[in-house]
């Protein structure tokens, strides 16, 4: 059953988190045991065209028919699973434990005019399905046609191949034979083998075979690797010895300026970033909304690195959307880090609608997710995909957000808000800004913008290729030790770089470093997304509608939730880093 929404409060909530992790029912296919003779579930889920993935529809959808086995005993969805599009439906064949099948016909396809026409389409659009047993996947494509594209031939004999390791299944194969043309008004038999085989493979390696590891770990990506940590101790050096070397400089300048008298003084050429001490910790400019984008990256850091650490110690691609179930219950519990961030510094800066910041905070991440899955909802209606969106998961969605986001968001705003809410700056703010003095042109900051995420996306952008080659072709991704060494390179460059920046920006006697800092490290999402471009128009052979915008809207959001994780990211390493600066230096 899909997981359904209960009634409002702190037990509904609970109900529906526990409903986001796969489910352990008492039935052999989810304990994965088997008796002698015992019944096998061959679950059919999806078909589609091959080029795109996202694009799926419900296995009889096409007109294939069913087995005569009716009744089924067990069944479950996850709400990973349903906003994932599976849809299970039951074969219909009878397979039991140990138990061959000769070659038999399981059903017969009345082939009429209208049938024939959904035949050829789906062979036109090279259309292949995928069916489940004990949660193996396994794929199979409908039918070919002829050389000169005029007659065109349904495969009608399943030959599966069952590995067993004891009481376990360990292993499935499907071979696709029975060539028929598809002639109207004929009836095409179907039918099926089952051939059980004793394997050696074990229970915990038997997803190893749909793994590629020439793939993944391949020397171009231990190369990128590699590459991008030189450029981490590149970069590390760098700024370590610019800076230190520069603001070294810097500080025995001012002590130098501070032993002189007030004539010499006023006689001077002062300039620096020490001339900004009395703006430098001024708050930024719409701090709400800065505050809650703070909040929010910090929380998607966090998820990040949580859901990481669990793939690597847990193989979630052994459970269907199990990877989602996990990712969505961990922001719903990690929702106080977005509060304490977001809360803590809208305080500093003096904002008073607090309840408005954390409303905000709680909900934009969502409201931008659920924004684009709305929009993407109505195309997959209109072709009867099985990515739309069920109402109950919408609704179990939204009481999620409502009932465990909200309320967790506030715990974490007003810890935020009394623990580290106060403005303990080490330079006195001036009643009245200073003026700002005009600059070479790449010193302004929608310049230091648009160039501060060349750095970062280079570091990444290797292992973009690999993620975005798991997602949206078929490969399943399962190198996170790769994805834990990107996350932290990716954290020290954007750190480095915003560093770099914002001190060229204070130098030159312009103290809007908060917005600059967040969005210098926050354009890495613009590369990303103009690789995202790239990636559609030469790696892959997507086509239609639903595709294009199903790839380009979760593209988007996928670019803007780095974007903002990335800017909080650089953010935080900066304020460090001017606090310390400031700190160290005697202001009278």
């Amino acid at each position: 059953m899909r997981p359904l929404p209960g009634a409002p409060g702190v037990a509904a909530a609970a109900a529906l988190l526990l409903l986001l992790l796969p489910s352990r029912a008492r039935a052999d296919e989810h304990e994965h045991t088997y008796q002698d003779k015992e019944e096998v579930v061959l679950w059919m889920n999806t078909v589609g065209p091959y080029h795109n993935r996202q694009e799926t529809y419900k296995y009889f959808s096409l007109p294939f028919c069913v087995g005569s086995k009716k009744s089924i005993s067990h069944y479950h969805e996850t709400l990973g699973e349903a906003l994932q599009g599976v849809e299970l439906e039951f074969s219909g064949l009878d397979i039991k434990f140990k138990d061959d099948v000769m070659p038999a016909t399981y059903c017969e396809i009345d082939l009429d005019k209208e049938k024939r026409d959904a035949f050829v389409y789906a062979i036109k659009n090279h259309y292949w399905y995928q069916m489940y047993i004990d949660d193996l996947p396994i794929w199979g494509i409908v039918g070919e046609a002829d050389e000169n594209g005029e007659d065109y031939y349904l495969w009608t004999y399943k030959k599966l191949e069952i590995g067993f390791n004891g009481n376990r299944i360990v292993d499935v194969n499907l071979t696709s034979e029975g060539k028929v043309k598809l002639v109207p008004n004929t009836k095409i038999q179907m039918s099926y083998s089952v051939k059980w085989k004793k394997s050696d493979v074990k229970f915990e390696d038997r997803f190893d075979k749909y793994l590629d590891p020439s793939f993944f770990q391949h020397r171009i990506h231990w190369f990128s690797i590699f590459n991008s940590f030189m450029m981490v101790i590149f970069l590390v050096g760098l700024v370590s010895m610019i800076l230190m070397r520069t603001l070294r400089k810097d500080y025995a300048r001012y002590s130098k300026e501070e032993e002189m008298d007030d004539m010499d003084r006023d006689l001077g050429d002062e300039y620096g970033w020490k001339q900004v001490h009395g703006d430098v910790f001024r708050p930024s400019s719409h701090p709400l909304i800065f505050s809650s984008l703070v909040g929010s990256g910090c929380q998607i850091f966090a998820v990040s690195l949580i859901v990481i650490i669990v793939a690597m110690i847990e193989d979630l691609y052994t459970e269907r959307g199990s990877m989602l179930s996990t990712a969505i219950f961990v922001y719903a519990a990690t929702s106080p880090v977005n509060g304490y961030f977001g809360g803590s510094l809208y305080a500093r800066q003096g904002g008073r609608r607090w309840i408005k910041q954390m409303f905000i905070g709680a909900f934009l991440i969502p409201a931008m997710v659920c924004g684009t899955a709305f929009f993407i909802n109505f195309i997959a209606i209109y072709y009867h995909a099985s990515r739309a969106i069920p109402f109950g998961t919408m609704v179990a969605v939204c009481c999620i957000c409502f009932f465990v986001i909200l309320p967790l968001n506030l715990v974490g705003t007003i810890l935020g808000r009394n623990l580290s809410g106060q403005p303990n700056f080490p330079c006195r703010v001036n009643a009245v800004p200073r003026p700002i003095p005009e600059k070479k042109w790449f010193m302004e900051p929608a310049v230091i913008v648009c160039l501060g995420g060349i750095l970062p996306f280079g570091s990444i952008f290797i292992e973009m290729y690999f993620i975005f080659t798991s997602f949206w072709a078929y490969k399943i991704y399962y190198v996170y030790g790769f994805m834990m060494l990107v996350l932290v390179i990716l954290c020290i460059v954007t750190v480095c770089v915003t560093i770099v920046c914002t001190y060229f920006l204070l130098n030159a006697e312009d103290y809007r470093w908060q917005w600059t800092s967040f969005l210098s490290a926050a354009s890495t999402a613009i590369y990303v997304y103009m690789y995202s471009f790239y990636y559609y128009f030469f790696k892959t052979k997507m086509y239609g509608l639903f595709q294009t915008s199903f790839y380009f809207g979760y593209m988007a959001v996928f670019s803007t939730a780095l974007g903002i994780m990335c800017g909080a990211i650089g953010y935080m390493g900066t304020s460090a880093f001017v606090r310390k600066i400031y700190t160290n230096v005697k202001i009278d």
